[in-house]
C-alpha cells in the first residue's frame, strides 16, 4: 500500500468546511421539513423519486439504489412511511420475489406540500450564497467526483 499520503493543511481545511457544511446544512434542511411539513428528511428522500416516476411506482430495490440505501434500511422506513399513509407495497407483477412501492394520494400530497418550502430553503442557505461562476464550478466537480466514485464501485 506503500506510505499514507496525509492531507495537508490546506486540504484538511476544506475536507473539515465540507464534512461541516454538509452536517449543518442537513440539519438546517430537515429541520425546516419537520416543522414546515412533518415529513422527515428520510421521508422526503423516499418521496422524491416515487413523485417523479410513472405512475408513481418504484420497484423497492430500484428505489434503495437511487436514494443509496440498503434492503434493510429501506424495508424499515417503508414499513413507518407506509403506517403513515403515505406509500403501499405491492407484489411484483413480473417477479414474484420482487416488491414494488407506490406512492398513495396522501404521499403525493405531502410531497408536492413539502417541495415548495424545502427548494426555498435548499436557495436560502445554498445556492444564494453563490455566484452564478461558483454555480457551474461546483458542478463540474461534483460530476467529476461521482463518475470517480461510481467508476470505482461498478
Amino acid at each position: 500500500m506503500g506510505k499514507p499520503r496525509w492531507l495537508d493543511e490546506r486540504q484538511q481545511r476544506v475536507w473539515q468546511g465540507y464534512l461541516h457544511l454538509n452536517q449543518d446544512l442537513i440539519s438546517v434542511l430537515e429541520q425546516q421539513l419537520a416543522r414546515e411539513s412533518g415529513l422527515s428528511g428520510a421521508d422526503y428522500r423516499v418521496l422524491v423519486p416515487l413523485s417523479e416516476a410513472p405512475d408513481g411506482l418504484l420497484r423497492a430495490r430500484d428505489l434503495g439504489a437511487e436514494i443509496g440505501w440498503d434492503r434493510s434500511r429501506l424495508s424499515h422506513h417503508l414499513s413507518r412511511m407506509e403506517n403513515r399513509g403515505l406509500v403501499v407495497r405491492e407484489e411484483c407483477a413480473q417477479d414474484a420475489r420482487g416488491l414494488m412501492v407506490r406512492l398513495t394520494k396522501a404521499g403525493r400530497r405531502a410531497i408536492e406540500e413539502a417541495a415548495p418550502g424545502h427548494a426555498e430553503a435548499v436557495r436560502r442557505y445554498f445556492f444564494d450564497q453563490l455566484s452564478n461562476s461558483e454555480i457551474e464550478t461546483m458542478a463540474a466537480i461534483f460530476v467529476r467526483l461521482l463518475d470517480k466514485l461510481r467508476g470505482e464501485k461498478a
